[in-house]
């Protein structure tokens, strides 16, 4: 299938010259040392030279990080749904977006837990430039979607993307990983881009698109940070776009957000997997007869089923009563998390810019918002 070695992850049998080639790399042994930090250096790259397959290095090198980091930097993972999910079995996890790195990690983290086929997993090209990162991101199952490019190059990037994903899915049984739309949701509002389904409808191989979105499992995922470890990152882009100017990106600031991710504070953190969408497919086909608009209402879909099962935290229901001037929600929060908040408030944001502060309230106040349109919060 060379077809797909311009944005594929490693085959197995690709993966011990790959570490071979990095194991000496500074990076690396910055990976390493923090997930093993009473490990000799011998011993952990004499095990990285014997590692055979992407499933052994994840498991044995990657499952151990995320453990470091949810000990590190979190009050840990929760999780639900997952035993709804059949063993052996490929879905197509269609998932809100916060965290470059850790939806991702995380969600496979829960997959292995519990026993179920784990993701490979859409990474932008942008985020690899670096060498190391992109060998880093192949042998994690990373594959690459394509940015910068023209329209005719989109619609050529686009149409390989969904026959890859289509091949991973019904070919190798390999579950795959999509964010439900370009890039993190930065306001806290989490929409579906119906432009992400039609790229996907690309790959088709059914009469009806609605036929084939059945076939592939789609699944929705909600995951919420109580404190999203990049939220100060994110304010640049907010109050550029409040202002209606044009944001660029500084030199390694990809980098510094997965960094900070990885490692910045995150207290609780939640992942819920819905049900594979199936009945709710069919009343789509029989209710719509264009593709455009059975699109349209797949996205709303699957919106409904991310925003009802968002798990919202203390930090969401102050930056409301905030936001709103109100203590509607105060009975779920205590004077310790108000206070922890403020503090991470005063700390990040300057009160002297009122477009800041409102930036940074409104993303942990809108999931609040978004969740009321489905039913009252306690």
């Amino acid at each position: 299938m060379q077809k797909f070695d311009a944005i594929r992850p490693f085959y197995d049998t690709e993966i011990n010259e790959a570490l071979h080639d990095v194991v000496n790399h500074p990076m690396m042994k910055a990976l390493m040392n923090f997930t093993f930090p009473d490990v000799a250096e011998e011993v952990w790259k004499e095990q990285l030279r014997n590692t055979q397959s992407i499933r052994d290095f994840q498991c044995n090198v990657i499952y151990q990080t995320v453990q470091r980091i949810l000990e590190k930097s979190s009050d840990g993972l929760t999780t639900s749904g997952f035993e709804k999910l059949e063993p052996n079995t490929s879905y197509l996890f269609v998932s809100n977006h916060r965290d470059i790195l850790l939806d991702t990690t995380l969600l496979n983290t829960a997959l292995f837990e519990h026993k179920l086929v784990m993701t490979a997993s859409a990474i932008g090209d942008n985020l690899v430039k670096k060498s190391f990162l992109n060998t880093l991101a192949k042998l994690n199952r990373n594959f690459l979607v394509q940015r910068g490019l023209t329209p005719r190059e989109m619609l050529q990037s686009s149409k390989l993307l969904s026959e890859y994903i289509g091949h991973l899915l019904s070919r190798e049984n390999r579950s795959v990983w999509l964010a439900q739309r370009e890039g993190r949701t930065k306001d806290g509002k989490d929409e579906t881009n119906p432009g992400i389904l039609k790229m996907l409808g690309m790959g088709s191989d059914e009469k009806n698109l609605m036929d084939y979105f059945k076939k592939i499992k789609i699944v929705p995922v909600s995951i919420s940070y109580e404190y999203d470890p990049t939220d100060a990152l994110k304010m640049p882009q907010l109050m550029a776009e409040a202002n209606n100017e044009v944001y660029v990106k500084e030199k390694n600031e990809d980098f510094m957000t997965i960094l900070s991710g990885a490692l910045g504070q995150k207290k609780g953190i939640h992942i819920h997997v819905g049900k594979v969408l199936d009945i709710e497919i069919d009343a789509i086909k029989a209710n719509n007869e264009s593709s455009n608009k059975q699109i349209v209402a797949l996205a709303q879909v699957i919106d409904d089923a991310i925003l009802s099962n968002y798990k919202l935290w203390s930090t969401n229901f102050i930056a409301h009563d905030i936001v709103n001037k109100t203590n509607r929600y105060s009975h779920l929060y205590g004077e310790h998390e108000k206070s922890l908040f403020a503090r991470r408030l005063e700390m990040r944001i300057d009160h002297d810019n009122p477009v800041a502060l409102d930036s940074f309230l409104a993303m942990y106040a809108n999931p609040v918002e978004s969740k009321l349109k489905y039913h009252d919060v306690v």
